[in-house]
C-alpha cells in the first residue's frame, strides 16, 4: 500500500459545491441517486478523506471531518448525508488504526480505491440498533451466514460493501452480535429499491436482503457479547456517525439561515416605511433566534469532537455526551428551519423552493439514531446510575 506523509488535506473547492447544489433540486424531485456527485468526489479522493495520510489518505481527523460534512450539506444535504453513512466506516478504521488495531486496515485500501461502503443497521422490531438484532448470524467454517433484511442502507446503487450486524444466539457463552463486512456481489444479496421518502431522497437508502449471505472471518469487524457497547470497535461505531450526522443536520440550518436572512433583505412590504422585511422587528427577532439556536448547537459539536480528538477524559459520560450533542443539533437544526420559512412566507411552501426541500430533508434527523426517545432514555438511566442493567425496563 502506497504511503504518503505530507498529503495535502482534501478541500472541495467552492465551484464543485456550487455544481453539487444545481443538481440537487433535480435529483430530490426525481427520487434519483447523485451519481455525478459521486463521481466527483472519488475524483478528489473525498472517500479516502479521513484514511490515514501515511497510508495515502487525506488524514482528516474526526472534528475536520466534520466540518467538512457540514460545509457540503450547505450546498446538498442528500449527497453530504449519504457520505457520512460511507465514511463513519472509515472513521472506524482509523481510529482503531490510531489505538493499535490494524485489523481493518483493508477498508484504506477500498476506500483509495474509490469503493463506497454503507450502513446495514436499521431493522423492523428492533429500537437498539448495533447492539441487538432481528438478523441472524450463523458460525460456520472460515466465518459467518447472515439471513436477515435491512433498511435505510444510504449509497444504495451504489455500495460495494454493508456493513451490517447479526446475531448469534448459539454462541457459547451466550448470544453474541456479529459486524460483517458484506461484499454486494456476494451470493444471497439483494438490494430493494423501497426508497421514496420525505426527504433525503437521492441518498437511495434502499433496503437489502441477506439470504444466508457467507462472509469470512477476515471481513467480521468484530464480535461482542449481545447487548453491550463496550468493545472499541462499538466504541469509535458511536462516536463517528453520531458526531458527522450531526454536522450534516447543522449545515442545513446554516444554508436555511442564510436563505431567510437574503429574503428578509429581499421582500418588500407597502406597510413598512423603510420597505425591506429586515426591518420588521419581529422578522428581527425570528432570525435572532435562529442565530441563538444555531450559535448554541454549533457550540456543542464542537466541543464534543474537538475532546474526542484531542483525548480528553470523559470516562462514563461519553456516552451521554455523544447522544446529547446528536440530538441538539438536530433539534437546533430543525427549529432554524421551522423559523427560515415562517421568514420566507408562503414562498417557501412551493415545490421548488430550496427551503420547502430544506424543511423536508432536516426531518430526517430525528430518525437517525439515537431518536429522541432513546437519547433521553440513555441519558437518563446513565444520570440516574442504572445505564447498563438489565433487563431494559
Amino acid at each position: 500500500m502506497t504511503t504518503t506523509s505530507n498529503r495535502p488535506r482534501i478541500e472541495l473547492s467552492e465551484e464543485m459545491l456550487e455544481r453539487f447544489r444545481s443538481r440537487a433540486a433535480d435529483l430530490d424531485a426525481a427520487n434519483q441517486y447523485f451519481h455525478e456527485d459521486l463521481a466527483e468526489l472519488r475524483e478528489v479522493g473525498y472517500l479516502a478523506a479521513v484514511v490515514p495520510a501515511e497510508l495515502g489518505g487525506g488524514g482528516l481527523t474526526l472534528a475536520e471531518m466534520a466540518a467538512s460534512q457540514r460545509r457540503l450539506a450547505r450546498y446538498a444535504p442528500a449527497t453530504a448525508l449519504a457520505m457520512t453513512m460511507h465514511t463513519y466506516w472509515i472513521g472506524i478504521a482509523a481510529q482503531l488504526e490510531q489505538w493499535g488495531d490494524s485489523s481493518l486496515r483493508w477498508m484504506f485500501e477500498s476506500a483509495l480505491a474509490g469503493d463506497v461502503f454503507a450502513a446495514g443497521h436499521a431493522e423492523t422490531g428492533n429500537d437498539v440498533p448495533v447492539l441487538m438484532s432481528t438478523c441472524r448470524a450463523e458460525r460456520v467454517e472460515g466465518g459467518y451466514r447472515l439471513t436477515g433484511r435491512k433498511q435505510f442502507g444510504s449509497n444504495g446503487p451504489a455500495w460495494r460493501w454493508l456493513g451490517a450486524h447479526a446475531i448469534d444466539p448459539d454462541a457459547p457463552g451466550g448470544p453474541q452480535i456479529v459486524h460483517a463486512f458484506v461484499e454486494r456481489t456476494s451470493p444471497g444479496v439483494s438490494v430493494v429499491e423501497t426508497w421514496d421518502t420525505l426527504g433525503m431522497r437521492p441518498t437511495q437508502s434502499h433496503d437489502t436482503i441477506l439470504d444466508g449471505v457467507f462472509v469470512a472471518d477476515d471481513r467480521i469487524g468484530c464480535v461482542a457479547p449481545a447487548g453491550v457497547g463496550e468493545d472499541p470497535f462499538l466504541i469509535a461505531m458511536t462516536m463517528w456517525p453520531l458526531s458527522l450526522i450531526g454536522a450534516v443536520y447543522l449545515g442545513i440550518a446554516d444554508r436555511a439561515l442564510e436563505l431567510a436572512a437574503d429574503g428578509a433583505r429581499r421582500k418588500q412590504s407597502v406597510a413598512i416605511e423603510r420597505g425591506a422585511y429586515a426591518y420588521n422587528p419581529f422578522v428581527q427577532h425570528q432570525v435572532a433566534e435562529m442565530y441563538l439556536e444555531l450559535d448554541a448547537a454549533s457550540a456543542t459539536l464542537q466541543q464534543f469532537v474537538d475532546d474526542w480528538v484531542a483525548g480528553v477524559d470523559h470516562g462514563e459520560a461519553w456516552a451521554l455526551k455523544v447522544f446529547s450533542m446528536k440530538w441538539r443539533a438536530v433539534e437546533a437544526a430543525k427549529r432554524v428551519v421551522d423559523i427560515a420559512l415562517d421568514v420566507s412566507g408562503g414562498g417557501g411552501m412551493f415545490r421548488g423552493s430550496e427551503l420547502e426541500r430544506l424543511y423536508r430533508d432536516v426531518r430526517c434527523g430525528g430518525f437517525h439514531p439515537g431518536n429522541d426517545a432513546y437519547a433521553h432514555e440513555m441519558i437518563g438511566q446513565g444520570i440516574l446510575g442504572v445505564l447498563r442493567e438489565q433487563p431494559r425496563w
